[in-house]
């Protein structure tokens, strides 16, 4: 069926996200809880995609382990069932962590290898991405000289996150955390990006989410290199000039390109074949970067 949203009594709801929902833990730590919904044009569609939230559990806690020498994490280890009743149990099991409550920065931090999305739009126009010049005559898809950070400010929600330059990211946060953030940032992705092509996955580009403790530490928060914040390439499918395949919402974006659907909610009510090719989709990704050996 898939956890389209859940509904615990026993902490205080402090809001719910296009997947996530997040619920107080005392005064210092959230329960958060990944669902299976999936958002397709930023609109949140009515079914979910069973097992997703799963998946997106089990990928970032997997990296969060493998990065943590780069930089903290808002990680406890503080299991999800000890923080709800009995009852609750059932929907915390496999989907939910319990982390440190930060104070967020308001900035996507994001790192990109290849040329795609809206990267590639704004070379077209430009040929920069984020007041980055790079070489002219890169085609889609084209591998980067080398990574580059190129964030975005963070839209309300319902809106589309918008594509800004490193200054901006100054001016919000200040010159020295501006540093940090993109050095780490950049760091996080060589090392994920080197790891992923062991096991046959481009890690085309990422967005991460950072936070300060009370000490004013910078943390690596939210979700961490899963599908949903991520273009994962199968490598052996991988092109030049054109949009490659992916292990993400693609083959459901694709199907709602082909509905009579001018993407306002509420959208299309997907096929269950859609919704299970799509989840076998972010399972591969799962699997292939968590199988050892």
């Amino acid at each position: 069926m898939g956890l389209h949203e859940s509904s615990l009594t026993s902490l205080p709801l402090l809001g719910r996200g296009k997947v996530r929902d997040m619920y107080a833990v005392g005064d210092d730590k959230l329960l958060i809880v990944a669902s299976d919904r999936i958002s397709a044009f930023d609109v949140i569609l009515d079914d979910p995609i069973p097992g997703k939230g799963r998946v997106l559990t089990e990928l970032t806690e997997f990296w969060l382990k493998k990065l943590a020498h780069i930089v903290p994490n808002h990680a406890t280890g503080i299991l999800p069932e000890e923080v709800v009743t009995a009852a609750e149990r059932v929907q915390v099991a496999g989907r939910a962590v319990v982390v440190k409550r930060l104070k967020p920065i308001l900035v996507e931090a994001v790192a990109r290898g290849y040329l795609i999305g809206s990267g590639w739009n704004d070379y077209q126009r430009t040929g920069a991405v984020c007041g980055i010049a790079l070489p002219e005559g890169l085609r889609q898809a084209d591998k980067l000289p080398q990574p580059i950070f190129t964030p975005a400010a963070k839209a309300e929600f319902g809106q589309h996150d918008e594509n800004v330059d490193f200054d901006y990211v100054v001016r919000e946060i200040g010159p020295a955390l501006a540093e940090q953030v993109r050095d780490i940032t950049l760091r996080l992705y060589t090392e994920a990006a080197q790891y992923a092509a062991t096991k046959g996955i481009i890690i085309a580009d990422t967005k991460f989410e950072f936070g300060l403790d009370d000490d004013g530490r910078l943390h690596l928060m939210d979700e961490v290199l899963t599908p949903d914040s991520s273009r994962f390439w199968p490598a052996d499918s991988y092109a030049v000039g054109i949009s490659p395949p992916s292990f993400d919402k693609q083959f459901v974006r694709d199907w709602l390109e082909t509905q009579d659907w001018d993407k306002t909610p509420p959208a299309p009510r997907l096929p269950a074949e859609v919704a299970a090719k799509t989840g076998a989709k972010y399972q591969e990704a799962l699997t292939r970067l968590t199988t050892t050996g």
